[in-house]
């Protein structure tokens, strides 16, 4: 479903990717791992077309993605979940919802899609009329996966779902992103978290100082010493 070659991001003469070649299959659920600055952030903006200046080559479906600015990658079916979730905190629940479903004009389908993502998400449903700023860390969370499934993606991009959680709210929401892959949904996954990532991915990519060091399945990484020391305190 995605594939990249040779990728590099920069800001101004700063380099914060270099050369990164990847691909996630259809339905797959992929993670990069890697400490804070790594390039994990900058390779999801390229994706999505926010970064400052890209070179290589980035496929989504087999289209290429070259001068496709971002609002038509969202478009075909591209969503993020952010870093820091970044909700419209003075907006209800139901209106960021509805912020995430910009595109979908039909009535219907939004009915269709509203209802799937509370019944994924019942303290969403029971607090629709509730300002995103009155919602706990972890309900913020799933308020922010909600408002990115509610637009139909085909490809969804998850930014750090642990950071600011209780260790609580971590487990239920990398439980949340293994139902929502099982139900078919294509996932790249970026976390610091990389036992907790490691556990629900099938493949993991290592990246050090915007470069990959390491991939393969994410049961071998487990077991990697080298991800022993370095990322699972042992």
């Amino acid at each position: 479903m995605l594939r990249a070659e040779n990728l590099s991001v920069y800001y101004g003469e700063y380099q914060a990717v270099s050369d990164l070649s990847f691909e996630v299959g259809e339905a797959e659920l992929v993670t990069f791992i890697g400490s804070n600055g790594a390039g994990k952030t900058s390779t999801l903006r390229a994706i999505l077309g926010l970064a400052d200046r890209v070179k290589g080559r980035i496929w989504f479906e087999d289209q290429s993605l070259e001068n496709v600015p971002w609002h038509e990658r969202v478009k075909r079916g591209i969503r993020i979940v952010p870093e820091g979730r970044k909700i419209f905190p003075e907006l209800s629940v139901l209106q960021n919802l509805q912020m995430g479903a910009y595109f979908i004009q039909d009535k219907n389908r939004f009915s269709r899609n509203l209802q799937w993502v509370f019944e994924l998400f019942p303290i969403l449903a029971e607090r629709k009329k509730q300002l995103g700023r009155h919602l706990s860390g972890g309900e913020q969370q799933m308020l922010a996966i909600a408002r990115a499934l509610i637009g139909d993606p085909k490809l969804l991009l998850i930014d750090e779902i642990s950071m600011g959680l209780m260790p609580i709210a971590v487990s239920k929401a990398f439980e949340l992103v293994r139902k929502i892959n099982e139900e078919g949904m294509t996932v790249l996954l970026v976390e610091q978290n990389a036992r907790k990532a490691l556990a629900v991915a099938s493949r993991g990519y290592v990246l050090e100082t915007g470069r990959i060091v390491l991939h393969d399945t994410a049961t071998r990484l487990v077991e990697n010493p080298l991800i022993k020391k370095a990322y699972l305190g042992g």
